[in-house]
């Protein structure tokens, strides 16, 4: 696809944005990983530039971050949201994501653009990935990066099960799957980067500058968005109870409990339009590039 003009670009823009907007309300059905989507986008982007790559493939590496897990909408919620480690079967239904993530963007205008982020996220160095075993050398670069942040952030994320790991631990992790669960050079780079403290403020974050808030009964998994202020209400999506967003001396926001619970239309997903407004606005002058 050609870009010409500004009328061209904001069509572009607008294909973006609905393949976010897919990509968040896939998110918004698993109240534990809320912010991966951002998170796993953010630290492809900082491993990308801290390799130098272009404008156009860091940009083309991010937005793939971001729409990895577009197939989990083919997933039921019973294994989606189980509270507990999936048994054999249902992690066989959860490995079926990747390529149904491919089914469903196929007929999409950015359909080749996200293929390697969707398909691949899941391919091993040592070919004990899925779908289809790729192995070192067969995976895509994108994959490559966006396996590593993906695991990354499953390991320091709580779970119902388990609390989220230091990030340090996480980093061993990593240091010792190189060359079998993760590329090499790609994954040597995490760590790296890592122990710098370029994902201290990723990790445990939705967005820039905002740490998910703790639920009293499910751990920290609130979302707070960009622009709510004191007094604003908010809801754990895995337990329905309801917070109210305050406000500290120092600036920092917070939640305290209200009593009450969310009710049905007040537990329905919604979309962080500013935060896909600003991924957006980031990402295409770097895409006109790309896509050209």
């Amino acid at each position: 696809m050609t870009w010409f003009g500004n009328g061209a670009r904001r069509r572009q823009e607008e294909l973006l944005r609905s393949l976010l907007v897919m990509a968040w309300v896939v998110e918004a059905r698993d109240p534990y990983t809320g912010g991966h989507l951002w998170r796993v986008a953010q630290m492809v982007r900082v491993l990308a530039q801290d390799a130098g790559l272009s404008p156009a493939e860091i940009s083309h590496a991010t937005v793939g971050g971001f729409l990895h897990d577009l197939g989990k909408v083919a997933v039921p919620d019973a294994v989606l949201r189980k509270a507990d480690k999936l048994d054999d079967a249902e992690y066989d239904v959860i490995k079926t994501h990747p390529e149904a993530g491919w089914r469903m963007l196929s007929g999409h205008p950015l359909a080749a653009f996200a293929e390697a982020g969707v398909r691949c996220h899941h391919e091993r160095p040592d070919g004990r990935g899925y779908p289809r075993g790729l192995a070192a050398g067969e995976i895509p670069r994108d994959a490559l990066l966006i396996s590593v942040a993906d695991a990354f952030d499953a390991m320091t994320s709580s779970r119902p099960y388990r609390a989220g790991m230091p990030i340090d631990r996480a980093l061993g992790i990593v240091e010792e799957n190189l060359g079998t669960q993760f590329d090499a050079e790609w994954g040597r780079r995490f760590v790296a980067v890592g122990r710098a403290g370029a994902f201290d403020h990723i990790v445990g974050h939705s967005d820039d500058g905002i740490p998910l808030q703790e639920c009293f009964a499910c751990g920290p998994i609130v979302v707070v968005r960009r622009g709510q202020r004191a007094g604003d209400v908010v809801y754990c999506r895995n337990c329905g109870t309801e917070y109210r967003v305050t406000n500290a001396a120092d600036g920092e926001l917070g939640v305290e409990r209200t009593g009450s619970m969310g009710d049905a239309n007040a537990l329905q997903p919604e979309v962080d339009t500013d935060l896909i407004r600003r991924f957006v606005s980031r990402s295409a002058r770097s895409l006109a590039t790309a896509l050209a």
